[in-house]
């Protein structure tokens, strides 16, 4: 029996023993052979760097006034992969199964079927559930975020609401905690404050776009945010200036895939402020002087004539470039498409037959060419091959007879002018077009400028290749008809070197470049070529007195210029032009004005067109002179409030005359002789069909579709959080009586979004 019982007790001893050797086999396997492959498993703390987008710089005028500031906006991101990962997790632990998406896509050319996790559905089980309980979920594009995820996964966050109020930021800061991958984020937007001001040259900012981001910018962030980025305008062409500093916030992450606090952060930059070389006063008066003069489609600029910087740029209809921010609904740019005024475009730089203003190049071309004291004869008109050319006095049986230059300007005499170019000779007229900046850009720092046209043999062979160019073309050419188009910006630039005495200079909107009190940039005036240096000063000044007769003299075409007590030289025209409405063609003239003043050391250059008007003189000139006369009063005390502009209005409507009710100018000096441009009509710009295309597409806010509506219930009676009077939290000292409470509103509201954006 006990060596029965012993068998029995070395037998458990052993398997005991093999039990033990086992389980210590298994454990050294699981913890020491397997520890580098399990560890991978299972989930660690883990460092995370989110980049944050720098705050744009400011823009403003050459004396401080802020012309585009931020304001601070609120929205909601969502990090669409900690999402999945949180839902994975959940139907996991559930034993179900995810939700799946089909659709249609091209590969190498071939048309495939993909399927794919439907984000949408994770986010409206798991996010939009909740929001709907506390009253914050919005409709939203479904497709748009499929497409987001599908790009990028949690690198960039998905911007569920860019639009949050205040309150509602509050309630989200409130209820945020469960709601995975969801943060609320306060974002500096761009802020226009004075309306369509200056809209043309501002331009406009579009919300980042995920697509400009590379592979490459993207290495090394775990959430990366991008830039805001200008989309137009002036917004667009100093975008590397204004461009802030991204900052870093590197947040830890626990076990369970948690964020649980900040390790550092590293405040993002402001970018640059740029300076214009606007006067936003002046800014001011010209675009009132438009509105004012019921202008329905036009342009004015004035330039500084010695520098060549732009103080004015004013178009008319306008817009308002705060409707794009942070997007623009598709509702309100179609309406902006659609209107037939086309108030997007900024006519300050577009190219329009500039009429008789053309003159002004063409007398330089025959100062090169030393005819400028020669006198030319007009009987009503010149003949060239079978075509006689009339001249606007022929058209009513009359004659200028013998005149020199300044005579020929003064009059607007046509038949002088396609003698004095022909002898001038079109290859002259181009290389003055080049010294001038007529017929190419000019430079300035606006995407959309025309070149305008200054035809030549060379461009008619290009464009018109079986023509041949004649003695008539050089003709037209010489009146700014024919195929010559030319922008108020390039027709501003002309008159400015007549001012100056011959010197052109570069047009330019950029005054300097500031960090705070340090100077980045200081944008020195560029010549872009001394006439003065070809052109003897007596011979500009014949070319200036012309200009100052068109004012001054009886006969001259410009009487509505004249101001008191101040010498104005000016050059009026009208290119006749037609629209087409309905299939009828209207009359749709465009009138132009090109002066300067005081005619001794001048201080501003204005061009004026004004769109369907009847004569440049009549038109454009009056505003001409209510843009000089209130320039040159801001000098003696003269104040100019600079407020808030609603857009202008387009209109066809024909306007006889401008004439302002505070103007004191006799109606019958609002008009006078024709600008020298009736029977000679421009093919370049006889009927206007269309608009030019619309070059810089802003951010359209995406409309929410059918399924992203579809979950959307916020009829739930959510809770409103009642403030608590607490001294030590929400006023810096510390009183806690009503009245300081009262005017301090705005204080607490800072004090707790920086601790609610530094947590």
């Amino acid at each position: 029996m006990v060596v029965k019982y012993r068998f029995r007790l070395y037998l458990f001893t052993l398997a005991v023993l093999g039990g033990f050797v086992v389980l210590s086999y298994r454990l050294w396997s699981l913890q020491i052979d397997r520890h580098a492959e399990f560890v991978k498993q299972v989930p660690g703390t883990k460092e995370l760097r989110a980049r944050i987008p720098g705050v744009r710089g400011e823009i403003k005028d050459r004396n401080g006034i802020v012309l585009a500031t931020n304001k601070a906006s609120f929205e909601v991101r969502v990090n669409l992969q900690e999402m999945m990962e949180e839902f994975s997790r959940l139907v996991k632990a559930k034993q179900e199964t995810m939700p799946y998406y089909e659709y249609n896509t091209t590969e190498r050319g071939l048309p495939r079927k993909v399927k794919e996790v439907d984000v949408q559905q994770v986010f409206e089980k798991l996010i939009v559930s909740r929001l709907n309980e506390m009253g914050l979920a919005v409709p939203y594009n479904s497709q748009g975020l499929r497409v987001h995820y599908r790009s990028f996964r949690g690198v960039i966050p998905w911007v569920y609401r860019d639009d949050l109020t205040f309150a509602e930021f509050s309630r989200f800061a409130e209820h945020n905690v469960g709601l995975p991958g969801v943060s609320v984020a306060e974002r500096a937007t761009r802020l226009y404050p004075y309306g369509a001001l200056a809209c043309h040259i501002m331009g406009y900012v579009r919300l980042p776009d995920d697509k400009r981001v590379s592979v490459e910018e993207r290495k090394g962030w775990d959430f990366y945010v991008p830039d805001d980025f200008g989309g137009a305008g002036v917004e667009k062409s100093f975008d590397k200036h204004l461009k802030g500093k991204p900052g870093i916030r590197t947040m830890k992450k626990d076990q369970r895939g948690r964020m649980v606090g900040q390790i550092s952060y590293e405040e993002p930059r402001k970018g640059d402020d740029v300076y214009l070389t606007l006067d936003a006063r002046i800014q001011t008066i010209a675009e009132r002087a438009l509105r004012d003069g019921k202008v329905g489609r036009g342009a004015v600029v004035v330039i500084e004539p010695n520098s060549g910087e732009v103080l004015a740029m004013a178009s008319v209809p306008s817009y308002d470039p705060n409707k794009f921010i942070p997007s623009i609904r598709q509702a309100d740019w179609d309406e902006l498409l659609q209107n037939r005024t086309v108030p997007l475009i900024n006519r300050a730089v577009r190219g329009y037959a500039p009429g008789s203003t053309f003159k002004i190049p063409i007398s330089f071309a025959g100062c090169l060419a030393g005819i400028q004291k020669r006198h030319y004869n007009c009987s009503g008109g010149v003949s060239y091959g079978n075509t006689y050319m009339k001249c606007w006095i022929g058209a009513k049986g009359g004659a200028h007879g013998s005149l020199d230059l300044s005579g020929a300007i003064m009059r607007s005499c046509n038949a002088f002018f396609y003698q004095y170019g022909n002898d001038a000779g079109i290859n002259n007229i181009t290389k003055v077009g080049q010294m001038l900046g007529v017929g190419e850009k000019t430079g300035i720092e606006l995407d959309d400028e025309d070149t305008g046209i200054l035809p030549n043999p060379e461009w008619l062979r290009i464009h018109q290749p079986r023509e041949r160019w004649s003695s008539g073309f050089t003709a037209n050419t010489s009146i700014g008809q024919g195929q010559v188009l030319a922008s108020p910006l390039q027709m501003a630039s002309v008159v400015s070197t007549v001012a100056n005495g011959g010197k052109a200079y570069f047009p330019h909107l950029l005054k300097k470049v500031m960090d705070g009190d340090k100077m980045v940039l200081d944008n020195e005036p560029k010549l872009r070529h001394d006439l003065s240096a070809e052109v003897a000063e007596d011979e500009i000044e014949m070319i200036r007195r012309g200009m100052w007769r068109v004012v001054n003299d009886a006969s001259g075409t410009a009487r509505g210029a004249r101001i008191d007590g101040i010498e104005v030289a000016g050059k009026t025209g009208t290119a006749q032009a037609w629209r087409m409405s309905n299939g009828v063609k209207l009359k749709d003239n465009h009138t132009w004005f090109i002066s300067f003043a005081p005619y001794q050391n001048p201080k501003f250059a204005v061009c004026v067109l004004v769109q369907g008007g009847n004569s440049g003189g009549g038109c454009a000139a009056p505003v001409a002179r209510r843009v000089l006369e209130q320039s040159l009063a801001l000098e003696n005390g003269y104040e100019v409030a600079v407020e808030p502009l609603p857009e202008a209005e387009g209109s066809f409507d024909f306007i006889q005359q401008v004439t302002y009710a505070d103007s004191g100018i006799p109606s019958e000096m609002l008009t006078g002789d024709e600008d020298g441009d009736v029977g000679a009509v421009s093919t370049a710009a006889a009927v206007e069909t269309a608009e030019p295309q619309i070059r810089n597409a802003p951010t359209i806010r995406q409309e929410a579709d059918r399924q992203g509506s579809q979950g959307v219930s916020n009829d739930q009676a959510v809770p409103r959080a009642v403030p608590v009077r607490r001294a030590p939290i929400f006023n810096r000292g510390g009183s806690s009586s009503p009245s300081t409470e009262s005017n301090q509103e705005s204080e607490p509201r800072r004090g707790l979004l920086q601790r609610l954006f530094r947590q």
